[in-house]
């Protein structure tokens, strides 16, 4: 399925490093005025980690964790009994950014690096107000010759990987959404399982892993990577889409290209058949990574460039909090 076309492009902010500076400022007024205002708490976080200190057992409920079972007084009540645990205060958090050439597109609010960016700077504003550290791992395509991607041969291989180390401090949180930022989307797609299993290495004790990506690699790509992270660690999975990847609009003949092959495709949105063969195929693509994410355990949070992404950030907080309460994990 083409992942680009050329229909009405939404705003876009300057380019380059104006660009990118324009992006992390109004990013982090939206972000402090409303995660400030909506997430009051003395410990806030967009999937707070439960911790390693060890608190009270309660009887278990469904959705609970089976490895947090207290086995001493399961044997003596002869009733299930989970072990509840005390959050830590420096928690460390790992961001895998995927960027993409897929995620330079966007026909709504925002492109879909923006938003990639956004929930990264929500994320490390959640994550520093607690003297807690953030790092990332960021892939984007590989380097390709000038004058040969387009319908040329590709860059082979991962991509370009690079890691940026975690550290406290809202300087360092500021510097990590810096580099992100202002990363150059190449041609070409990185390997997102790749990109994962950075997270698995150095081993770390218990934290928070974040993947933010529009998964439009095969999920028998990351999938393993994935559970293998979920293993040790808590893991948001949080997908970015753009509503041209979902239907069509009917505007007749429309150019797509693929940003990541270069492909250009001439397709004829005026038949029905065709736009209902698009929507039936991008659903059951969705649902895939839906279940791929499911079977991995992860916590799934999906972002529109044409909604409000920080209200369904917002919304998503506020549902992993009520099942905390309620004992569920999910």
């Amino acid at each position: 399925m083409a992942r680009a076309a050329a229909v009405t492009p939404p705003t876009r902010l300057p380019a380059g490093n104006e660009r990118s500076g324009a992006v992390l400022a109004r990013l982090q007024l939206m972000v402090t005025r409303k995660l400030d205002g909506l997430l009051q708490g003395d410990y806030a976080g967009l999937l707070p980690g439960p911790g390693s200190e060890a608190g009270e057992s309660r009887e278990y409920r469904p959705g609970d964790d089976v490895r947090r079972m207290d086995w001493p007084v399961t044997a003596r009540t002869t009733m299930p009994h989970v072990r509840r645990t005390v959050a830590d205060r420096e928690l460390e958090t790992w961001l895998a950014v995927d960027l993409s050439a897929s995620l330079d597109f966007g026909t709504g609010q925002w492109l879909k690096r923006d938003v990639v960016v956004a929930a990264a700077a929500a994320l490390a504003h959640l994550t520093v107000r607690g003297g807690n550290r953030i790092g990332a791992v960021v892939g984007t395509g590989a380097p390709a010759p000038a004058g040969r991607w387009r319908g040329g041969a590709l860059p082979a291989g991962p991509g370009t990987l690079r890691r940026l180390p975690a550290r406290a401090g809202r300087k360092e949180a500021q510097g990590l959404l810096r580099a992100i930022a202002g990363t150059d989307i190449r041609p070409g797609r990185s390997d997102l399982g790749v990109l994962v299993d950075m997270l698995n290495r150095p081993p770390r004790r218990r934290g928070v892993a974040v993947v933010i990506s529009d998964f439009l690699a095969p999920p028998q790509q990351w999938g393993r990577p994935v559970r293998k992270l979920r293993v040790r660690h808590d893991v948001l999975a949080i997908e970015v889409v753009d509503p041209r990847e979902l239907e069509l609009p009917d505007v007749g003949v429309l150019p797509v290209v693929d940003p990541e092959t270069g492909e250009l495709h001439e397709v004829q949105t005026a038949d029905p058949r065709l736009r209902r063969r698009y929507a039936e195929s991008a659903a059951a693509q969705r649902a895939a990574i839906a279940a791929e994410l499911r079977t991995a355990g992860a916590a799934h949070l999906r972002l529109r460039t044409d909604r409000d992404w920080l209200l369904d950030m917002v919304r998503f907080v506020a549902a992993q909090r009520h099942a905390r309460t309620r004992g569920t994990t999910r």
